[in-house]
């Protein structure tokens, strides 16, 4: 105790004979006092940051595996979007097979034509049920959108012209987008 009092007499005894000392004590007192509370702060901001840059990281790598994931899935559906498609055409080419061999073996001739067409006509009817429509052109007006014009001929009466007299390979919409122009000659 008494080394604890004389050490602050002396210390009082320097601020008394040397002012200056006194605000010097005070400067780094001051000073201390705010680097305490500046470390901090810039300790809580770098805190803030890593867990800014964590938080980004985190989200950027979630969304390149989303990318991942989406382009895999689109290749996969690509890879089999015929599928059902080509499932409801066994059936056809079943039935053309049997067409082979009834051929050869029948001198019917209107019985194996007739059973050309029906199967003509379930083929058509699956890929119309699929969505592929056939474009009626012959007597409507020419279209640059759903015809190809391949000729001009004269045209018959006065009415067709401009219009669509003869159609020369069917054109075709697939759910409303047309996928093959119908080659078409035009009235003049």
């Amino acid at each position: 105790m008494y080394l604890q009092s004389t050490a602050c007499m002396t210390e009082e005894q320097n601020n008394i004979e040397n002012p200056e000392n006194e605000a010097v004590n005070n400067d780094n007192a001051a000073t201390e006092n705010t680097s305490v509370p500046e470390q901090s702060e810039t300790d809580t901001l770098k805190a803030q940051l890593q867990e800014a840059n964590d938080k980004f990281l985190r989200l950027y790598a979630e969304f390149d595996n989303y990318k991942r994931r989406t382009m895999k899935e689109r290749a996969e559906l690509l890879q089999t979007a015929g599928k059902d498609v080509m499932l409801a055409l066994l059936p056809v080419i079943d039935n053309f097979e049997r067409a082979q061999k009834a051929a050869d073996s029948t001198s019917d001739l209107e019985a194996y034509k007739e059973g050309v067409k029906l199967i003509h006509h379930q083929f058509s009817s699956i890929l119309q049920a699929r969505g592929l429509q056939t474009i009626d052109s012959i007597g409507s007006d020419f279209n640059v959108d759903l015809h190809e014009a391949i000729t001009n001929i004269p045209a018959p009466s006065e009415e067709m012209k401009g219009k669509v007299i003869d159609e020369t390979e069917k054109g075709y919409t697939l759910n409303g987008h047309v996928i093959r122009f119908a080659k078409v000659i035009v009235g003049e």
